[in-house]
């Protein structure tokens, strides 16, 4: 159930009660493709940062250890030793991503494993039944990502069988909730909305899916090509046919300023790879914008990455020792980095939640980004 706390304009403040705990939105999900925050994370980690959500990989995990491996060691969240809400992506984007090794049908997708070569097909049953096993706090549709650009009516076809897929998929883990060995029978379900950059068929299919009542909605195949204003055009357009009172999703975006721009435009779950990957590079946000670690200038920089941070990493280490970590190729200076970077984003979600609630998010957002600009 999502409950709608507060409006400003089109921005959400919400609470989403799931069977593994009430997810307070706004909200940025960290993701742990393989069941682990890339960095040497642990989930333990991740409670200290105020993570709320961990978002996992089927794909992935079907690929290795085996969903069935999963389901047998008590599901994902016994797996990882985590105790709060995990969302399952569908699989949808590894799969289409694999350009060369798959074949769209009706039914589903072949393709070949990018690690072992093994030949695989995963349709909306087969994205179902893995997830189910995972059991999962909230599972994805099965959809396809279309590459932009793409020809329209490429567009059209693709996003009638994703939405033929959809009732497939609701009605599979509507069967699967009702079996007796399943770990996660409160299984929820979130469509995907599809459409590339040609609004009359997003907004044609986020009424199609909109009648579907599902748990909550997602927007899909966007960040894969197009320009941010084209981004936040399209969720102009679309967000308004999707249910207000069910969770939206913008799925992959993004950098803090798209987060920003998108939760004005009524999105209020996110997910990327960014903070890690970019902490893993030595690259780290700040309130000032972004900072390159390796840079010469830090060499004799005492002071933390960011000065008043609560991460573990500003909270103890400097600016200095951490360079100096990465030039010595030490784990440690990854982890520190990710760990500051997680800790950013889900603190911004907090202070977006916090404006929300005091009617001044349009007021937050303009300093946030104003203060971004500094060190762009």
């Amino acid at each position: 159930m999502y409950k709608l706390l507060k409006v400003e304009g089109r921005a959400k403040r919400g609470e989403f009660y799931t069977p593994h705990g009430v997810i307070q939105t706004p909200v940025f999900m960290n993701v742990g493709t393989i069941a682990a925050i890339k960095g040497a994370v642990s989930s333990e980690d991740l409670e200290r940062i105020n993570c709320q959500v961990e978002l996992s990989n089927t794909y992935h995990l079907h690929v290795r250890p085996g969903d069935e491996i999963v389901k047998k060691l008590g599901g994902i969240h016994k797996f990882m030793v985590w105790n709060k809400p995990i969302l399952t992506d569908s699989g949808g984007f590894q799969v289409f991503s694999l350009t060369s090794l798959r074949k769209i049908k009706e039914e589903g997708v072949y393709f070949s494993s990018h690690v072992d070569g093994r030949k695989i097909f995963m349709g909306p049953e087969e994205s179902m039944k893995i997830q189910s096993n995972l059991a999962s706090t909230i599972a994805m549709a099965f959809d396809e990502c279309i590459g932009i650009p793409a020809e329209k009516e490429y567009v059209k076809n693709s996003v009638d069988r994703t939405t033929r897929w959809l009732e497939r998929c609701k009605k599979a883990l509507y069967e699967l909730n009702q079996k007796e060995d399943t770990i996660n029978k409160k299984q929820m379900l979130f469509g995907i909305n599809q459409g590339a950059i040609y609004e009359d068929i997003r907004i044609e299919h986020a009424k199609r899916i909109s009648d579907m009542d599902l748990d909550g909605y997602a927007i899909g195949g966007l960040a894969v090509g197009e320009t941010h204003s084209e981004m936040y055009h399209i969720l102009e357009e679309v967000v308004p046919y999707l249910p207000q009172n069910k969770p939206t999703y913008l799925m992959g975006v993004g950098t803090p300023e798209n987060i920003l721009e998108a939760i004005e435009r009524g999105v209020d779950f996110f997910d990327c790879v960014l903070p890690s990957r970019n902490g893993r590079h030595a690259h780290v946000y700040t309130n000032a914008g972004k900072l390159n670690l390796l840079n010469a200038k830090y060499e004799l920089d005492d002071t933390p990455i960011e000065q008043g941070c609560g991460c573990p990493a500003c909270q103890r280490y400097t600016r200095a020792y951490i360079r100096h970590l990465f030039k010595a190729k030490e784990m440690l200076a990854m982890r520190l980095c990710v760990l500051h970077n997680l800790y950013f984003f889900n603190q911004m979600m907090a202070e977006v939640r916090q404006a929300l609630e005091e009617g001044r998010f349009a007021q937050y957002k303009k300093q946030k980004l104003e203060g971004f600009k500094q060190n762009s």
